[in-house]
């Protein structure tokens, strides 16, 4: 198997690529690598190559959905051709790796379309860690010529909301930034919440960088609109079957570096917002009630609840 994969699946074990869409762009491009370097003979190795590179990717982050959607996708394409030639297969796989990232940035653009027309103007909005999904969303917001401000949690341990900050103050938009702890204290001048999503459950649950919960909380105590951003591609089909979405525990040193000898530090990355909580999932379909996310999935992406 492709060097390449193990390569790749290390990078986001150590957290070298970050991101559910970087994961998922950098697993779909291993991939591809592998299908044109492969030496296979027949399909049935070349699909068995295919396999292990998934098993290897899946392996590499527990809540990834995205990517492993994404990894299925070009397994379900190429298991179900009617191509038995492995060249034809390598260049099949290129073409859907191509194919599935077009759809992917176009429905980003999508959502940002749709989740901007829920900012107006003057209006105070808070988020939480940092979304590239959300972040274009803001700016397709302000380049519709919309004055409103936005305040954005630093997000410890790893500090994703400074990205989020810098972003915003890159796009002109008035920022404040403030310590998770603060939440509260600011949550009453906020008109609305928008936040990412790492994965949807069946349930219509979220899971979402740690600290999300809080947030969503916090929102619902102060009545204001808490909405989830992403593709529905995050949705996790095992959880249709009762498996749980697995909570990714992170290294304590993230928290605490050389914490005193015998100290127990716990580094969650994700927790998990119950949909009762959530007042819309904005994503390419529209604004949707998560409770209604299997229905709208298999009349988007039927092939995700495939069983593979």
């Amino acid at each position: 198997m492709s060097e390449t994969i193990y390569e790749t699946a290390e990078r986001i074990r150590k957290l070298e690529i970050q991101g559910a869409r970087n994961v998922a762009i950098a697993a779909l491009r291993a991939v591809q690598t592998l299908a044109e370097q492969s030496r296979a003979k027949t399909k049935t190795v070349f699909l068995r190559e295919l396999k292990e590179a998934q098993d290897v990717l899946f392996s590499s982050r527990e809540t990834e959905p995205l990517m492993r959607n994404a990894v299925r996708y070009i397994l379900i394409q190429t298991q179900d051709s009617g191509i038995e030639k492995v060249d034809a297969l390598g260049e099949l796989v290129s073409s859907n790796v191509g194919l599935f990232l077009q759809n992917l940035e176009a429905s980003r653009e999508r959502i940002a379309e749709i989740g901007a027309q829920r900012i107006r103007e003057g209006m105070l909005v808070f988020t939480h860690c940092h979304s590239s999904t959300v972040t274009r969303m803001i700016a397709r917001a302000k380049a519709d010529g919309k004055s409103f401000s936005v305040i954005c949690t630093e997000t410890r341990p790893a500090f994703q909301g400074r990205i989020t900050a810098r972003e915003m103050v890159d796009l002109g938009v008035q920022t404040i930034f403030i310590v998770d702890s603060a939440a509260r204290s600011y949550m009453g001048d906020a008109d609305l919440v928008f936040v990412g999503a790492d994965a949807i459950t069946s349930e219509g649950n979220i899971v979402n960088k740690i600290g999300t919960s809080t947030i969503a909380t916090l929102a619902n105590e102060t009545r204001k609109p808490f909405y989830a951003v992403s593709e529905l591609l995050k949705f996790d089909p095992e959880t249709l079957c009762g498996a749980y979405e697995s909570i990714e525990q992170r290294s304590p040193n993230e928290v605490w570096n050389q914490a005193p000898e015998g100290l127990s530090v716990r580094n969650p990355a994700f927790d998990v917002t119950p949909s009762r909580y959530i007042h819309g999932l904005i994503c390419e379909e529209g604004v949707i009630a998560p409770q209604s996310i299997v229905e709208t999935v298999y009349r988007s992406y039927p092939w995700v609840l495939k069983v593979f």
